[in-house]
């Protein structure tokens, strides 16, 4: 079983950016798609976005199009999130998800694959 670190959280007023990165334990790293979700206080955990395994597809959620770019470098099996124009509804905790399945959904691969511990991203107003 693969496991996912996340680190690179933290505050940020609005308007601000942040960079998230996930550290796969896994050597197959490059053999799958791979994301990131987000969970909101008291509401489930929703998809954010996805990259396929060569890092040449990205798919992102209506509420972040435009905004946030993920990447990875399998070279180091590391993904990546970066967040810029950051808003308050922003806020949560962000997950670093995978193995994913375009087949099926990021969303619902997603209930299935492995999750890290998240990290905690705040932005004020």
């Amino acid at each position: 079983q693969v496991q996912l670190v996340e680190f690179g959280g933290g505050r940020v007023q609005a308007g601000g950016s942040l960079k998230l990165s996930c550290v796969a334990s896994d050597r197959a790293f490059s053999d799958y798609d791979m994301g990131w979700f987000r969970q909101f206080p008291g509401k489930e955990r929703e998809f954010v976005a996805a990259i396929n395994r060569r890092g040449g597809d990205t798919n992102y959620a209506d509420s972040v199009k435009g905004r946030f770019t993920i990447s990875r470098d399998n070279t180091r099996n590391m993904a990546f999130l970066q967040m810029n124009s950051l808003k308050p509804d922003d806020t949560g905790i962000y997950y670093c998800v995978g193995p994913l399945d375009y087949s099926r959904g990021y969303s619902d691969s997603g209930k299935s694959a492995n999750w890290g511990r998240g990290t905690q991203v705040t932005v004020s107003s």
